[in-house]
């Protein structure tokens, strides 16, 4: 096809040239014609100019001549000459028609020489691929000789394979006739030992069976001899037990008697919290009387054991039944006890924030097991971990608070957290308060708690409930203590002094001051300099202001902290109204929650280990560095952890800091934790994406509560940077796992971090390294001092992370002193009554 193109492409070059050739002839005809007729015009001109002026010579000369005839001759000439000119411009037209075909076929023979061109480097490429097709055919024909070779061995193997399997087939079968045979043996064997034993025995039982006959005979004789003996023993048996029976059913009535003065301690806490959430809502659904309610709630107070009877002879009755039943029980006495109830706006792990869901949880569990009533007041938020809690159930019964003008319903639902009795309140308010798919951030969070707070204390009215305290915790339910004193104590609600806690006062809760009058304040009474106004702005009120001024007992989670926050630059702008009520103002430092966070019981953990037994935390290290994928090649490389929230209360400059330190120093560093702040965590991302590929560092942006587990128990040391921190539970939780604490001093870490190389610290309490200056120098001169205790006596550093390991970290210390605060201020109370 291509050779076809090819020759025919040819043919037009050639025709083209010759038209080339022609074009070129006609020009140089055209050019010759142009020549003559200028000559032509030329000559005419001067011929008629002469043959003029000899006519005129001769009409001159010879007057014979007529002037008519000359005329007539000059005119026909020209006309002739007009006629030979006109053909000679059509001539000169079509020759320039002509022309402009010639250049349009010029074009085409350029474009025909570029096409065969391009034909001639195509033929080429045909040749190149015919080349190699040529040694493509050469190749398939060797591969079809070494295919036909090999087609043939595969004929050959298979029929060695057929052969094979026959042999195999016929080797399974004999196999498959000798275990037959060899079952067959087996069984015979076995009937043969059966046989000789059967033998043996029946040759033994008939010697047995000889004997016996003796000796019953021997025994007929002697039973007949003492069966007089035995009626008189039979007569002396009867007659003591029923003596004894007459003193057993005594003792049981003393036992009985005694048991109803002591509690029960084999009963979980989830049993009495169960109990008591079902005597409210009876009372709520005005199914008990307020005072036999009363009566119910003291004998669950003190666990008498009458009412677990009551309950286990109730199983399978019906409401009513086991109503009666209960009403039945009229005696009580007074509870050694208090009734705490905390109104709070989370609780761990339900409904967890912060630390203030991990402290409403662990105080109240403590003071439970100290012998305390303690019940806790949450929002039902739509976001709550709903798996956590047990029994969760609405009663039939609905609460009306005040808001806005009006009264809401509140729908109540009762549940069981943690072993600890909690209700939850549902507003059923058109702007859905706790439906937000979140806890707090809301552009109404002012109204939503406020909102709540109230409704809390509707709810204590008409449970009926005579609390002896009411603790409520940060500004969400600040609310409650100015609301208490001024619309619920009127209402005979007044049995109860109010704690109050403020766990970070960088949170106050500011708002116009025109917003207190929704939940019921007056807005005129109450922005004033001595009750809610805040200092700083006199439009605005501050409820964290409002509970320090109208609480009976105000607390803060560590002693240094409320030093601190009693200065102008900590207190937040509330230095001056912390001073003048300095009186009831007190440091508590916080407790962890020692069931969830221990390295013995740890679920989360690969290896659970303690303080004896420190192979664990090694392999947990191992373990982390594996599921993150750092370096193990060096056991003894220090790793570092990090688990926080990045916002600038942490440091987290020097957090930063920090992970390029511990680079230079030749350690690992893990962080867990992610920023609310954008410019924060975008900067922490790029962080993270520089160093994906190093075996020694990793970020997780985000906070992962099986993974902190693990940091805890991987970590040899921790690093808390915080330019101020309440209390912190992080170093806390780091030395129950054995990772040694690198903090700032500051808060709750200057009450619960003692420096190693400090002198002035008796060296039982030494427990971890310390910085003053919240800069990289601070940061610098800890981790240079931590890295070398590791490396320079690993015995000692041994020592140190048992000791911090057995440091008693539990709640149980910190809520005798809420309980101490909490007893002297009911006791007060009591005592201003009385007079």
């Amino acid at each position: 096809m291509l050779e076809m193109r090819l020759a025919e492409t040819d043919a037009r070059i050639k025709v083209a040239a010759q038209d080339k050739i022609h074009v070129e002839l006609l020009e140089d005809q055209l050019e010759k014609l142009r020549n003559e007729l200028s000559q032509r015009d030329v000559n005419d001109h001067e011929g008629v100019k002469h043959g003029m002026n000899e006519n005129l010579s001769d009409v001159y000369n010879e007057s014979h001549v007529s002037h008519g005839d000359s005329i007539h001759s000059i005119n026909k000439e020209l006309i002739s000459l007009k006629k030979e000119n006109d053909s000679l411009k059509n001539d000169l037209k079509e020759l320039q028609s002509e022309l402009i075909k010639v250049k349009k076929t010029d074009e085409r023979v350029i474009m025909l020489e570029n096409d065969c061109l391009s034909l001639e480097s195509a033929l080429k490429d045909m040749e190149l691929k015919l080349t190699v097709s040529q040694e493509d055919v050469s190749k398939l024909s060797s591969l079809r000789l070494e295919c036909k070779n090999l087609w043939e061995k595969v004929e050959n193997l298979q029929e060695l394979l057929d052969n094979a399997t026959k042999q195999a087939n016929h080797a399974i079968s004999v196999l498959q006739q000798n275990q037959e045979l060899r079952k067959k043996v087996d069984g015979l064997e076995k009937s043969l030992e059966e046989a000789n034993s059967y033998k043996l025995a029946s040759e033994k039982m008939h010697q047995y069976n000889e004997l016996m006959y003796k000796k019953i005979k021997l025994l007929e004789e002697r039973l007949e001899q003492s069966d007089e003996e035995i009626q008189s023993h039979v007569n002396l048996y009867q007659e003591s037990v029923k003596e004894f029976q007459d003193t057993l059913n005594s003792l049981k009535e003393e036992s009985k008697r005694r048991a109803t003065d002591k509690p029960v301690d084999d009963m979980p806490w989830e049993f009495w919290s169960r109990l008591l959430l079902t005597v409210d809502g009876w009372l709520l659904e005005k199914k008990l009387s307020p005072a036999d309610a009363k009566l119910l709630r003291e004998m669950l107070w003190k666990r008498d054991v009458r009412i677990c009877e009551a309950y286990a002879s109730c199983k399978d009755k019906n409401e009513l039944e086991v109503i009666s039943a209960f009403l039945r029980l009229t005696s009580s006495r007074r509870s050694p006890g208090l009734h705490i109830i905390h109104i709070a706006a989370e609780m761990a792990p339900v409904a967890k924030v912060g630390g203030l869901g991990d402290v409403v949880t662990g105080l109240s569990k403590a003071l439970q097991k100290k012998g305390h009533l303690v019940d806790i007041v949450l929002p039902k938020y739509d976001c709550m971990d709903y798996d956590r809690i047990r029994d969760l159930r609405a009663l039939d019964a609905v609460v009306e608070s005040y808001f806005d003008g009006r009264l809401f319903k509140n729908k109540i639902w009762i549940g069981i957290v943690e072993g600890l009795p909690v209700y939850f309140i549902e507003p059923h308010h058109p702007d859905k308060f706790f439906w937000r798919g979140q806890f707090y951030g809301e552009h109404d969070d002012f109204k939503r708690f406020s909102f709540f707070s109230r409704a809390a204390l509707e709810l204590l009215l008409q449970a009926g409930k005579k609390p002896d305290i009411i603790h409520c915790h940060d500004w969400q339910t600040a609310f409650v203590a100015p609301l208490y004193w001024d619309l619920y104590v009127p209402k005979g609600l007044n049995s109860a002094r109010i704690c109050f806690t403020c766990h970070n006062f960088e949170y106050q809760g500011l708002a116009p001051a025109s917003e207190l009058a929704s939940c019921g304040l007056d807005v005129h009474q109450y922005n004033r300099p001595d009750r809610l106004q805040d200092n700083s702005a006199h439009d605005r009120v501050n409820p964290i202001k409002g509970a320090i001024v109208f609480s009976n007992i105000v607390t803060t989670v560590s002693p240094t902290y409320a030093q601190e926050v009693r200065t102008a630059e900590g207190g937040k702008g509330l230095h001056a109204t912390l001073n003048f009520h300095s009186r009831k103002f007190i440091g508590i430092i916080n407790g962890i929650d020692t069931d969830a966070w221990n390295p013995v019981t740890d679920v989360f953990l690969k290896v659970q280990y303690n303080a004896n037994d420190l192979q664990g935390k090694a392999e947990n290290k191992e373990a982390l560095r594996r599921h993150l994928g750092l370096s193990s090649t060096d056991i003894r490389q220090p790793l570092v952890g990090c688990i926080t929230r990045l916002v600038p209360q942490k440091g987290v400059h020097l957090i930063r800091h920090a992970i390029y330190r511990t680079l230079e120093l030749g350690g690992q560093f893990v962080l867990l934790g992610s920023s609310p702040v954008p410019h924060i965590q975008r900067e922490f991302e790029g962080i993270a994406n520089y160093f994906q590929s190093n075996d020694h560092i990793r970020l997780i942006l985000k906070y992962d509560e099986s993974l902190s587990h693990s940091i805890y128990a991987a970590s040899d040391m921790f690093i808390i940077p915080s330019i101020f921190e309440p209390c912190g539970l992080t170093q806390m939780i780091a030395m129950r796992y054995g990772s040694i604490p690198i903090v700032r001093k500051t808060g709750g870490l200057n009450d619960s971090v003692f420096d190693v190389d400090d002198d002035t610290i008796p060296p039982q309490f030494q427990n971890g390294f310390t910085f003053v200056s919240p800069n990289e120098k601070g940061v610098n001169g800890a981790f240079e001092r931590a890295f070398n205790h590791y490396r320079s006596n690993s015995e000692s550093w041994e020592q140190l992370v048992k000791k911090v390991m057995d440091i008693d970290f539990s709640w149980d210390s910190s809520a005798a002193q809420y309980e101490e605060l909490y007893e002297k201020s009911v006791a007060r109370t009591r005592a201003a009554n009385h007079d």
